[in-house]
């Protein structure tokens, strides 16, 4: 059914009343629910009874949701909705939406970022929350032109109690990490929110079962990292890592490797290095002990947490002075976060496309560095495909070691055929370089701005153009090849292309350039699906 527009001003890519399709989708007790759409955004009016929500502003967009500022008409309210696409969800999917929104509505506390509704309509779902405009609290705290001990233990009491709220309602939240530790407004002093209840389980009293292996590598507890029956404690344990890297701006546990991190945390291998926390006062240190323990029958609760002296006697336990060096580490500690979050999105959203022919009804939209093995039940391929991906270029990141025997000779196999592909560009013989690239081959590289390229035809303009055939204009190095496994039968390897050239006055030049190509083997043939170029281009100006 088709209504009238009276709303296109809100839609700045298409003024025009009918570049906008709007749908009656479905009412819902008291609610009427019209979509407005255009080419590049999505509008949706909503009446709750008498009084409108308009839905524009877009905060996010995934796979299958798009977030968006959402204002009520009568109140001048604002909130966030998660707009979710449920045609495209598996089965799987859809249980987890259900038990997200069934935990996210017990919670009400002013420390957690509260639903107010959970709408199900015929192919989407709307999840209504509280709009949180101040970011991320490390974030924050990196911006403050003054941080101390005391505002540590103040940012963790605002944790504990959200982790409390959740285990007096018997909700394991399982993902605490920074990015899902928020600010409710860029004012001073705004509440912190615990966000993203996406792996959040329900438990009852103090149960301890095997619920799967679900989190963040570095925030991850002992019991889970072996498999044992695991409960409330695992918050606590990443309240305890969370704390430490609010003290100092780097983790307890670190290793670029990650077998090598997953034993330190087993063992709880952390210390308190001198001279930064020469200054942090025993009481920290002694909660952080209690928050770190192995035993996690043993391991302090969130209520007996907020009952320690440097929570609850703060003003006159915990030091005020001004910890620079915490926050210049937690610069360098944020930076590297957002790095791996941006680089590791690209790389595995490009993975998952390309396989998605395996598993086409399953969802893809994820954090990069959190797992849940239930997710994977059927495709660990796929996963391990794309944890090894993004250990290419950032090794601390999920990554699995390799065990076969001849894992080296099929490494420098690897390094072969790249070698053999930058050839055959060398050589400006699109013949070859098309017979090692996959007809649906998709990459990203300067050349195209940004923009995802798929197939060979963008490609094939520079051999006709720029490249000369028969030739070697150019020679190429790979420093530093790092390939990776990906089962038997794919591979991903990244390096530094160092292409040296002849300019047009006869000058040598020389350009570099950082690549990840990602293979996989067909009928005993190694072909290029992906790669991700970024610095120099490829094709030297001459």
């Amino acid at each position: 059914m088709s209504y009238p527009c009276y709303y296109t001003n809100l839609c700045p890519h298409k003024p025009h009343k009918h570049a906008h399709t709007h749908t009656h989708t479905h009412i819902y007790t008291y609610i009427y629910i019209y979509i407005v759409t255009c080419d590049v955004c999505v509008c949706v009016c909503t009446h709750f009874f008498h009084h409108r929500l308009l839905f524009f502003s877009l905060f996010f967009r995934g796979a299958f949701s798009v977030v968006r500022r959402c204002v009520k008409i009568s109140s001048g309210q604002e909130y966030a909705a998660k707009i979710i696409n449920t045609k495209k969800l598996s089965a799987r999917d859809h249980q987890k939406l259900e038990r997200e929104a069934r935990i996210c509505r017990l919670l009400k506390h002013t420390n957690i970022v509260r639903l107010h509704d959970s709408i199900s309509e015929e192919g989407f779902h709307y999840l209504v929350f509280d709009l949180v405009t101040g970011g991320e609290l490390f974030e924050d705290i990196v911006a403050r032109e003054y941080y101390s001990e005391a505002d540590a233990s103040h940012c963790i009491q605002q944790i504990l109690e959200s982790v409390h709220h959740c285990h007096v309602n018997g909700i394991v939240h399982r993902d605490l990490k920074p990015e899902n530790l928020l600010l409710a407004s860029k004012m001073k002093g705004a509440a912190v929110k615990l966000a993203d209840f996406g792996l959040a389980i329900e438990v009852q009293g103090d149960q301890q079962a095997w619920f799967g292996f679900a989190g963040t590598p570095g925030y991850l507890s002992p019991e889970v990292l072996r498999k044992d029956p695991y409960g409330k404690p695992v918050d606590m344990w990443a309240c305890g890592v969370i704390l430490y890297i609010l003290l100092v701006g780097y983790p307890p546990f670190w290793d670029e490797d990650q077998h090598r991190l997953y034993q330190q945390i087993k063992a709880g291998a952390y210390d308190f290095p001198s001279p930064e926390w020469d200054t942090v006062t025993p009481d920290a240190k002694d909660l952080i002990n209690k928050m770190l323990t192995i035993n996690p029958s043993k391991r302090i609760t969130a209520a007996e947490a907020l009952k320690h002296p440097w929570i609850c006697q703060r003003s006159t336990v915990a030091s005020m002075m001004h910890r620079q060096e915490t926050v210049e580490c937690l610069k360098k500690f944020n930076a590297r976060r957002k790095l791996k979050v941006s680089f590791g999105l690209t790389l595995l959203r490009q993975l998952l496309h390309v396989y998605s022919f395996i598993f086409p009804q399953e969802s893809t939209e994820s954090a990069n560095t959190t797992i849940e093995d239930e997710d994977i039940k059927g495709k660990a391929w796929l996963l391990s495909a794309c944890r090894r991906a993004v250990c290419c270029c950032f090794p601390s990141s999920i990554c699995l070691p390799s065990t076969s025997p001849c894992v080296s000779a099929r490494k420098q196999e690897i390094i072969k055929v790249t070698e053999q592909l930058i050839e055959s560009i060398n050589n400006g013989d699109f013949e070859a370089y098309a017979k090692i690239c996959d007809p649906g081959l998709t990459s990203f590289e300067p050349e195209a701005l940004g923009n995802l390229v798929e197939g060979h035809d963008f490609h094939r303009f520079y051999f006709e153009n720029a490249l000369s055939k028969g030739n070697k204009p150019v020679h190429t190095i790979l420093l530093n090849p790092h390939v990776h496994l990906i089962g038997e039968d794919a591979a991903c390897i990244a390096y530094i292309r160092l292409t040296q050239y002849m300019d047009g006055s006869g000058m040598p030049r020389t350009m570099q350039s950082e690549e990840t190509r990602v293979w996989h083997r067909r009928d005993g043939k190694w072909l290029n699906i992906h790669f991700h170029r970024s610095g120099a281009p490829s094709v030297p100006i001459m």
